[in-house]
């Protein structure tokens, strides 16, 4: 062993750095100085950003309650995160105990604790910009779109410019700053024998360990543990983005997440309450459908982007889609439609294949639906149909090529088939280029003969919100706003209908028009309910102009788009067929926010919501469409047979994709 002691080292290399303090303390601890200093470092700048973010949302956290539980549950959770990032070097230690490793310990903790810093600092530099577009911390989205970097790359430099450069600023800073701090350390020698290094070793190990634990409780501390109010975005403050990000991973890495995270119910008691069978395909039934037609009719449906209630007029929102508002008059008109989620794959997911939300991600990119599973093109391929996906972007965004070349759809027309566009975004080519091509296609197919169903997703409203000048009298200053992105996007939809109107297709088609989620769905409720109103419109044909007053879901569309069609066949789909049913009729959606599950059923006595939660007692509230508010209520007298129904509704498409039966006989 050197003759030199750590801390003595350390005083006099660090004498005239302003943090001298900090390594005398930390040199205390000899091998393990460097995981301290990491402690005490990051632990301020955890507690500074937090402190920053809760002072930039301070209405919404003061609102909650929760005020200095925040800060203490955060500094916990920051604990947490520290010990994780502890972990690794604690296991090496011993190995590095010897006086022929110091020096290789020395380095390897010097980078490790640099990049570790850094990291911290930077996903808390970007956090600010990932609230204000998705209201919680970066989470599994921020994940998810690391594999689509040139999409995302365009889309952050284009809207997010002065968040890149904050970024990267702070990450040069940070890193010449942690040079400076660490290279002390890297003059330092050991006073500790290999003796003291692996007698103490194992009590540091138990304390990291308990570290990560954080609770002698039955199960480990996990993001569930710190929701201590009904506010998701005050909820993720109270985590730091860096173990936010972490548990996502995780979760990402396991692939699904089971709905069992709600509670359990026997297998027969699940279908008993769904109305599904013992059978190979447990949901399946016979359509009956409404209009009997000697030909059934082409189905083409045009999903929006994030063109949520918010943007409608009528549905209590801002007036930037008027042609929507003029369209509605012509056909069948849902009031009260609510999406099944947050995410565009949520909204592919519901319109073409009915199927349930979950906890889990959608299945458009889970491993076990990317063939043989339900969607309408499957059906309708197998009645003669061509079937096709139209999009701006590049088709292999959140895994859509693969889940629909698998699933029925024959044809994938994304960017790289439009011809001198108009105007090309981040995201792609316009809205305008979408239903120019949409239109041409449907020109083609109208003339081949041939039956067809189109699905057209759009993508002009989505951040930077990027369209081409000239087209619409903007609604506000500056430009880039999602209320003049989406007023874009209903003028594309207007002039798309007028062609359609004056072409031959049109009386043999059925058309749906619906948003596949609304834009930043956030509130400081459990599930904020208001953010999940979407409009729907089925338009085209021989329908007649209806307004359907009662709730419905998303999952309900594709069953009534098939009925008006005059389709015959069996589905597993369990969705209602809204036009054999009174346009007043009570329903009930479902709605996946997080990890909470939204189930509202309509009755007489207003709109009853249960919100299944992870690691939580059900909580109950009444829904008013008209303010728009969720009001907690203590449970009801029909508490128990409410939460039955939505945990049975909730396990069900879980143990259908799980068995791989949510498929065509």
């Amino acid at each position: 062993m050197a003759n030199l002691h750590t801390q003595s080292a350390i005083n006099h290399s660090a004498s005239k750095n302003p943090l001298a303090k900090l390594w005398k303390f930390a040199g205390k601890f000899d091998a393990y100085a460097p995981l301290v200093v990491m402690f005490i470092i990051a632990l301020v700048v955890l507690s500074a950003s937090r402190f920053g973010l809760v002072l930039w949302k301070y209405d919404r956290v003061l609102a909650t309650g929760q005020l200095t539980a925040l800060f203490l549950q955060g500094v916990r959770v920051d604990i947490i995160q520290l010990c994780l990032l502890g972990l690794i070097p604690v296991l090496l230690a011993p190995i590095f105990s010897l006086a022929k490793c110091w020096r290789g310990w020395q380095w390897f903790t010097y980078a490790w604790v640099t990049v570790a810093i850094v990291l911290l600092v930077f996903l808390e530099v970007a956090t600010p910009g990932f609230i204000a577009e998705y209201d919680v911390r970066p989470n599994r989205i921020f994940v998810e779109y690391l594999k689509y970097p040139h999409e995302v790359a365009s889309m952050l430099w284009v809207g997010f410019r002065i968040h890149i450069f904050a970024a990267l600023i702070f990450i040069v800073l940070t890193h010449v700053a942690m040079h400076r701090l660490m290279k002390p350390w890297l003059e330092a020698k050991s006073a500790w024998s290999v003796k003291k290094t692996l007698i103490t070793w194992p009590l540091i190990f138990i304390l990291i360990a308990f570290g990560i634990r954080s609770t002698i409780g039955h199960r480990p501390a996990n993001p569930a543990l710190f929701a201590i109010t009904a506010d998701s975005m005050v909820n993720s403050l109270v985590l730091n983005s860096g173990y936010s990000v972490l548990y996502a991973t995780y979760n990402l890495l396991k692939e699904t997440k089971s709905s069992e995270i709600y509670g359990k119910m026997p297998r027969e008691e699940i279908l008993k309450i769904t109305g599904a069978t013992e059978s190979d395909i447990p949901t399946l039934s016979t359509l009956k459908s409404s209009r009997v037609r000697e030909k059934p009719l082409n189905l083409v449906i045009i999903l929006q982007e994030s063109l949520g209630a918010t943007f409608v007029q009528s549905l209590g929102g801002t007036p930037v889609t008027p042609n929507i508002e003029k369209l509605k008059e012509q056909g069948i008109w849902f009031e009260q439609l609510y999406a099944t989620g947050t995410r565009s794959v949520r909204g592919i997911e519901a319109v073409t294949t009915g199927f349930q939300p979950t906890p889990a991600d959608s299945t458009v990119k889970l491993s076990k639906s990317q063939k043989n599973f339900f969607t309408l093109a499957a059906l309708l391929e197998k009645q003669g149909y061509t079937t096709e996906f139209i999009y701006g972007g590049e088709s292999h965004f959140d895994n859509m090529r693969g889940f629909f070349t698998g699933n029925g759809f024959q044809n994938i027309v994304d960017q790289k088939d439009y011809k001198n566009p108009v105007f090309v975004g981040s995201w792609g080519a316009s809205d305008e280029d979408l239903l120019n091509k949409t239109h041409e296609q449907l020109l083609t197919h109208h003339q081949a003969g041939k039956p067809f169903f189109t699905l057209a997703f759009s993508s002009s409203n989505h951040a930077p919100f990027e369209f081409p000048d000239g087209r619409i009298e903007l609604y506000e200053q500056p430009k880039a706003t999602d209320n003049n992105a989406v007023k874009y996007a209903d003028y594309a939809i207007g002039e798309f209908f007028k062609k359609a109107q004056q072409s031959p297709y049109w009386k043999d088609t059925v058309f749906l028009i619906v948003a596949d989620h609304d834009i930043r769905v956030r509130g400081d409720t459990l599930v904020p309910i208001e953010r999940f109103h979407i409009p729907g419109l089925i338009l085209g044909a021989d329908i007649q102009p209806q307004r359907f007053t009662g709730v419905a879901s998303q999952i309900d569309l594709p069953v009534t788009l098939l009925s008006l069609m005059g389709i015959q066949g069996q589905t597993p789909m369990t969705g209602r067929d809204l036009s054999n049913l009174a346009p007043d009729t009570h329903g009930r959606a479902m709605m996946q926010y997080n990890d909470n599950y939204g189930w509202m059923e309509e009755s007489a006595s207003g709109k009853q919501v249960v919100v299944l939660r992870s690691g939580k007692a059900a909580a109950h509230a009444l829904y008013d469409a008209n303010t728009k508010h969720l009001n907690e209520v203590a449970p009801p007298a029909n508490a128990k047979e409410l939460e039955k129904r939505a945990l049975a509704n909730v396990l069900l498409p879980d143990l259908l994709y799980n068995e791989q039966r949510y498929r065509l006989p």
